[in-house]
């Protein structure tokens, strides 16, 4: 294969057109996010593992780089590999929610475990994050 034909190759690979919107891989540089990707307005991020103190200063890093690289109007959190996030995680849920809303956008949060979607409720968080099933009910809206 020649050079031309394998940088076809890997932009084909990286990009596809779904519901005629334009996908966009996004690399990440986080244990903690290991996909992410730019379909439309939208930034749709899938998060992993149990966010603590320990981790949610990379992942409030690398969420703003991300966002820094490509402003979103929508942001979609998917959080099915989730199973525990403490008040650290939600202040930076929060922070990324206020950078979102400048720019008049919205954040949706995905596939909640269990506990993640009982700390979400009873913090009464529903009524400022748009908790929805999964990622294709986001994109719809």
């Amino acid at each position: 294969m020649k050079g031309a034909e394998r940088c076809a190759a890997r932009t084909a690979a990286a990009l596809s057109v779904t519901r005629g919107v334009r996908s966009v891989e996004l690399k990440t540089n986080s244990r903690w996010l290991p996909s992410a990707r730019s379909e439309g307005d939208a930034v749709i991020v899938r998060l992993r593992g149990e966010i603590d103190l320990n981790n949610s200063p990379e992942l409030r890093g690398e969420l703003f780089t991300l966002m820094g690289r490509t402003p979103p109007r929508r942001i979609v959190l998917n959080l099915a590999e989730v199973p525990y996030m403490d008040s650290s995680a939600i202040a930076v849920l929060v922070e990324v929610l206020q950078k979102v809303r400048k720019l008049g956008g919205k954040v949706y949060l995905t596939n909640l475990q269990p506990r993640v979607q009982g700390l979400i409720e009873i913090a009464r968080l529903g009524t400022i994050f748009a908790v929805v099933k999964d990622e294709a009910e986001a994109l719809a809206k």
